[in-house]
């Protein structure tokens, strides 16, 4: 596991969108398109060990498939009818704070993420992203590729304990 544990939370049909190869598939099929990014996110999984939640709107999901699935290591979820999946993120940014990273290129989502300190990286550089650790490139998502994520290991509220040095220096 990476030292602060990161939960990517991706809009799928706006990355699918997003990407020429993804694109192109969901124009043949959207069910090929859905399929294609989880197994490109499975494979990235497998690299960099990220809890990869994808949200899809509902209102387009195959008719058998359940509002919540999990396939390759991958959370799927699809909105219910009459919510959108823009709205499914929002909520996860609300409750997940700074430990979640928004993909999506959809401003009104960013700006959401914001609010909530959760860092956001637009699906185009997300793409570029997976493809380099794809490729065997050791990359890391880091603070200069996010908006609005500062992750820190600095305790929040009042210090109760001498640091290591004070303490070491009373005896």
């Amino acid at each position: 596991m990476t030292a602060m544990s990161i939960h990517i939370i991706i809009d799928g049909y706006n990355l699918i969108r997003q990407s020429h190869e993804l694109s192109l598939l969901d124009q043949q099929d959207i069910q090929l398109g859905r399929e294609a990014l989880i197994d490109i996110l499975a494979e990235y999984k497998k690299i960099k060990r990220h809890r990869i939640t994808v949200v899809f709107d509902g209102a387009r999901a195959p008719r058998d498939s359940q509002r919540q699935d999990r396939k390759k290591g991958i959370l799927i979820i699809f909105s219910r009818i009459n919510e959108s999946a823009d709205s499914v993120i929002k909520k996860m940014a609300r409750s997940e704070k700074e430990k979640a990273l928004i993909v999506s290129s959809d401003r009104d989502i960013i700006r959401s993420a914001a609010v909530f300190r959760s860092a956001t990286i637009s699906a185009d550089d997300f793409e570029k992203k997976i493809s380099l650790a794809r490729h065997g490139h050791d990359i890391e998502i880091g603070i200069d590729d996010c908006e609005g994520w500062k992750p820190t290991t600095k305790k929040k509220g009042p210090s109760r304990r001498l640091s290591r040095r004070q303490r070491r220096n009373r005896s």
